[in-house]
């Protein structure tokens, strides 16, 4: 066991109802979206890559009695909580929506994949340009933690002031220089300190934005993000002021959350190699390894983690292996194709088919029922190797209750056929470790068949 002092649990902030209430305000607010979702998993043929085609979205309105456009916003909101998949022209029921009414931490990981998702829901205004767009978008979480930290209304002004303040310390950051002030680039002034001619095509300079104009823009940012975030359900907009709702609040609250665990990783597994911080993890219960693989992850985009830990899955350390695929649990939705495309990978497959039944909705305990039997003994071996190579010898003869095949005769036939390259290592190790002599002599004569290519 470890002895590293672990950071206690984090409680919501006092008032935040809890996860009931919350999973329940998150169903209503996606009730439209979830009868989409459905009707969609119905209707095969109803779904496309864009929005849903004329007659299919003629076809969900009278089915749903909804409007076109309450069917067109209620199927963007179910494409980004994850209720339906898209395959080609195919609508499938995402996991989430299998998992809706009995799992509020489905529930809720949908309602904030939506939070995230909040400037797709709503569009920006038309005529101002895409970096404006994305730096006030870059801004907003500074807004947000003003409200969450005020628990109350907080007056638009005191939010645009803020907005304005974020978005000129990044532009800062990247030392961009008003349009129309700077000089070309690689253009040097003159030796005599002169100033230099104006360029012929570029006679007359353009002006620089007027402190007004900008306040403008930052005003008619702020404004298209009060509304995104509103019609996701996580403010509400008063006469002049803006609330966070309790769902909001607590998403806030979870984000800030990470943020903090990811700066306060207490085993300093941030800076470390995928594989150095699942060495590092390999000894903690499961809620303390969590933080260390949502720390680990926080750091980096996502596409580079789940490559990274697949490298790791990949290589020979069967306890790595084993841990790479619990990290990946906690990243989630994002690792499904990346996960899927590894299944037919020899070593990783039953770890891959464990992880997306589990992705599924279907229960972790019910899930090693999807193996096949020589899958199921392929993973025995591989979990054996994991404990020989790391673990303790009690461990290793414990671990003959898990195999599937319920007698130790009928477990090494078929370990010997299942060709797992640490079938010999693994053999050798129980026969070492297990106090009853006529089975290690049995396992030992095992392994050496298996060495000599004998039957």
């Amino acid at each position: 066991m470890s002895t590293r002092r672990t950071r206690p649990a984090p409680r919501p902030p006092e008032g935040t109802p809890p996860r009931t209430e919350l999973a329940r305000q998150a169903r209503a607010a996606l009730a439209d979206a979830v009868r989409i979702a459905h009707w969609a998993a119905d209707a095969p043929a109803s779904g496309s890559s864009a929005p849903l085609a004329a007659q299919a979205l003629e076809r969900a309105a009278t089915a749903l009695e909804l409007s076109p456009a309450q069917v067109r916003a209620g199927w963007d909101r179910a494409r980004l909580a994850g209720l339906i998949e898209l395959h080609g022209d195919t609508a499938r029921p995402g996991w989430r929506l299998r998992a809706w009414d009995r799992d509020d931490s489905a529930v809720l990981r949908g309602w904030v994949a939506l939070f995230d998702a909040w400037s797709l829901v709503h569009a920006a205004p038309e005529g101002i340009e895409t970096g404006a767009v994305a730096e006030a978008v870059e801004a907003v979480p500074q807004v947000l933690s003003l409200l969450q930290l005020s628990a109350g209304p907080v007056p638009v002004p005191a939010l645009l002031d803020l907005l304005a303040q974020r978005i000129a310390e990044l532009q800062g950051e990247r030392c961009e220089v008003p349009y129309g002030t700077g000089r070309a680039a690689g253009e040097s002034a003159p030796a005599d300190g002169r100033p230099a001619p104006a360029p012929a095509s570029a006679s007359v300079p353009a002006p620089a934005p007027s402190a007004d104009r900008n306040a403008d823009l930052d005003a008619l940012l702020l404004d298209w993000a009060l509304e995104g975030l509103a019609a996701v359900g996580a403010l509400t907009l008063g006469n002049g002021h803006a609330t966070l709702t309790p769902l909001g609040n607590w998403a806030v609250w979870v984000k800030l959350e990470q943020i903090c665990v990811a700066a306060q990783s207490p085993a300093g597994n941030i800076e470390q190699s995928a594989a150095d911080m699942l060495l590092g993890c390999a000894r903690l219960t499961p809620g303390p390894a969590r933080d260390e693989y949502r720390a680990w992850l926080a750091a980096r985009t996502v596409g580079s983690a789940v490559a990274e830990l697949l490298a790791v899955a990949r290589g020979e350390d069967a306890l790595l292996r084993g841990l790479a695929f619990e990290a990946l649990r906690v990243v989630g939705a994002p690792a499904e194709p990346e996960v899927r495309a590894v299944v037919d990978h020899p070593s990783l497959r039953p770890y891959a088919l464990l992880w997306l039944a589990e992705y599924e909705g279907v229960d972790p305990d019910d899930a090693q029922e999807i193996l096949s039997r020589e899958e199921a003994t392929w993973l025995w071996v591989d979990t054996a190797a994991a404990v020989a190579d790391h673990g303790e010898t009690g461990l290793l003869v414990r671990h003959l209750d898990s195999a599937v095949q319920g007698t130790v005769p009928a477990l090494l036939d078929e370990v010997r056929a299942v060709g797992h390259p640490r079938t010999v290592q693994v053999l050798v190790a129980l026969a070492a470790a297990h106090p009853d002599p006529a089975l290690a002599k049995a396992v030992r004569r095992a392994a050496f068949q298996v060495h000599t290519g004998g039957a």
